[in-house]
C-alpha cells in the first residue's frame, strides 16, 4: 500500500507565485493556506473558492522566503526569509507590522507553540531564537 488516499479529489492547481514555491501552512480552520516563494511573495488561498485570496510582499522585500506559520488566532502569518528576519504579516489590515532580527544568516524554519505564546526561529546560523 502507498499509503496515500485514492479517494482524495485532485483540486485545480492554484497560480500566483512566480518562482519556486518554498514553504506552505494551512491555517487551523483548514480552509486556508499559505505559501512562501523564491518571488518574495506569501500568498493567502482559499480551497473553497479555489482563489488566492491576497499576496504580502512589497518592493522592499527583494529576497526569497524559506518557511511560513500561522499565529493561533489566524490574524499573523509568521514568514522567514534569506535576510536573516522573520517579517510578520497581518492577514486583516494586508501589512507587515514587525521584524523579528536577530539571525546572523537566513530563517530556514520556524513554528509556533500549542499554546500560540512563542514563536521559534531555525537559521543557517545554527541557532534557534524563541520570541514571546
Amino acid at each position: 500500500s502507498s499509503g496515500i488516499n485514492a479517494e482524495w479529489p485532485l483540486r485545480p492547481g492554484f497560480e500566483g507565485h512566480e518562482l519556486d514555491i518554498n514553504a506552505i501552512s494551512f491555517m487551523s480552520n483548514g480552509l486556508n493556506f499559505a505559501t512562501g516563494s523564491e518571488d518574495a511573495t506569501c500568498r493567502m488561498f482559499d480551497i473553497r473558492s479555489d482563489q488566492e485570496m491576497a499576496v504580502y510582499g512589497g518592493e522592499h522585500i527583494i529576497c526569497g522566503i524559506t518557511s511560513v506559520a500561522f499565529s493561533k488566532s489566524g490574524r499573523v502569518l509568521f514568514a522567514g526569509y534569506d535576510d536573516f528576519n522573520c517579517r510578520v504579516w497581518d492577514l486583516l489590515k494586508m501589512e507587515q507590522t514587525a521584524a523579528l532580527m536577530g539571525h546572523e544568516n537566513r530563517v530556514s524554519c520556524l513554528g509556533v507553540n500549542e499554546e500560540g505564546l512563542a514563536l521559534c526561529t531555525g537559521s543557517w546560523d545554527s541557532f534557534l531564537k524563541i520570541w514571546n
